[in-house]
């Protein structure tokens, strides 16, 4: 069987009346809502579950479940607008409903909160005139607790590996430590399914380009001459040189030069790791947090400083594609982190740097999953 597995539930007279698990929800001492989730329970999800669930929860309904003021589980129902490789079969066939994802904070697991979201969350989409619920990219073990609360069945699975099983060509641009870079690095060496065919650096000292030396990844250091180029040349030289690689993705880990239109129109396949917990919506300019606290979105060159010099509560990193306007692309993963109380920039950054990390890892998944649908 494959490390990915679609369930189907066939939703018959056992979800036509959710009243009973609002009642077991009720006499458990939380209180329910179903309905489009609030933004500060998105970032609860985010911060509870992993980073890619939140923009999956923003386009479904979903039953949530708080405890003292707090979210404390969620299940989510009818998605629409996923673009993800497990949903091109069965998910597109009539009567069908997406079901998840589904959540439930550890200290409240094993009670009867999860089954009653799940059932409540089943009988939303039948009351939506759907036939079927598919229950996406699950696994072996989650399939038995389906399968005992609410009888799915195995309708289609996939290997990860099959679904992204050829190495996409990759230029990454850096201009600094190359933390992020390195992680992708070793990700790759883990089985990450890309071709690092270079690194592009404007920094001349920037350690980025020993990372590259020592996984044997050509380094391109291309620093900006402002003395005997104008802007517009240097762009030019940059895009030219970026273009001979042929990506097919191009990463942004940490690099500190706007790129000038003519290369992001070129290059739509492009990634940017910012260190903000942005907006799932690209208009806003402000972000609710797991808490409750609203924040600027802190986009720009130096979002920890000045999420510092603001006094948030928060930092955050996220993945997002990249457009014209700076840092208000689609977000694929994102991630929050609570600042602790006289912390320096250089102890926030020490603590973000391994989210960083997990947010590349998982994004660049995402973008892969969806490519390949």
């Amino acid at each position: 069987m494959g490390d990915l597995i679609n369930l189907a539930v066939d939703l018959d007279e056992r979800f036509a009346d959710d009243a009973p698990s609002r009642e077991r929800i009720e006499r458990a001492g939380y209180s329910l809502a179903v309905d489009a989730p609030a933004e500060r329970a998105l970032a609860w999800i985010d911060d509870v579950f992993g980073g890619a669930w939140s923009s999956e929860v923003s386009v479904s309904s979903a039953a949530l479940a708080e405890c003292d003021g707090a979210p404390v589980g969620f299940a989510a129902f009818d998605a629409s607008g996923l673009r993800y490789c497990w949903l091109r079969g069965i998910a597109r066939e009539d009567g069908v409903g997406i079901f998840g994802p589904f959540g439930i904070e550890p200290a409240h697991r094993g009670s009867a909160l999860g089954p009653a979201l799940l059932h409540i969350a089943l009988c939303g989409l039948r009351a939506r005139g759907y036939r079927r619920a598919l229950i996406p990219a699950t696994n072996e073990r989650l399939w038995a607790y389906y399968e005992r609360h609410c009888g799915a069945r195995v309708v289609e699975t996939f290997d990860r590996k099959d679904v992204a099983a050829r190495a996409v060509r990759t230029v990454v641009l850096a201009s600094g430590n190359g933390t992020n870079f390195q992680a992708v690095i070793d990700r790759v060496e883990q089985g990450l399914p890309l071709e690092l065919t270079a690194l592009v650096c404007n920094k001349t000292q920037a350690f980025a380009c020993e990372r590259a030396r020592i996984a044997n990844v050509p380094a391109i250091v291309l620093p900006w001459m402002r003395s005997d180029q104008t802007r517009e040349q240097y762009d030019a030289v940059l895009h030219r040189t970026v273009a001979e690689q042929s990506p097919e993705l191009v990463l942004l880990l940490g690099w500190m030069h706007v790129l000038s239109p003519a290369f992001v129109e070129a290059f739509a396949q492009m990634l940017n790791v910012h260190p903000a917990f942005l907006p799932l919506e690209a208009s806003k300019d402000r972000v609710t947090m797991p808490d409750g606290m609203v924040i600027p979105a802190f986009r720009g060159a130096r979002a920890v400083r000045d999420a510092l010099a603001a006094h948030s509560g928060w930092v955050g990193a996220s993945m997002h594609e990249v457009t014209m306007q700076t840092d208000r692309g689609r977000v694929l993963v994102r991630k929050p982190l609570r600042v602790k109380t006289g912390e320096t920039e250089d102890e926030v950054f020490a603590r973000l740097h391994p989210i960083e990390h997990t947010v590349v890892a998982s994004a660049i998944w995402r973008w892969l999953f969806e490519r390949d649908a």
